[in-house]
């Protein structure tokens, strides 16, 4: 169960990677308060989500769901992952 509250927490702050969750656990308060301050290996959280996916995947939409109708997720911000999209910004000031 600590396993899957890890993942969920991860998922809803977009971080797909297992490693990325994994450094969460050692450094994000959320992650550790959640885990019981336990800091799980990378290839603990990936062999998880590997063997649980079916289940896992349902379960995270329910949650996002139940957040939309509490109001909880906001909607002024659009992301669009991997799409490059044309800008006419200057290379000089985009960062």
């Amino acid at each position: 169960s600590v396993m899957l509250k890890i993942i969920l927490l991860g998922y809803a702050h977009g971080f797909i990677s297992s490693r990325r969750i994994a450094k969460a656990c050692e450094t994000n308060i959320l992650f550790m308060s959640v885990s019981g301050d336990i800091q799980p290996h990378y290839t603990s959280i990936a062999g998880f989500v590997a063997k649980m996916h079916e289940q896992i995947e349902p379960l995270f939409t329910q949650v996002l769901m139940i957040c939309d109708e509490e109001g909880l997720i906001g909607r002024n911000m659009f992301a669009i992952d991997g799409c490059k999209l044309k800008s006419n910004s200057s290379k000089e000031w985009s960062g």
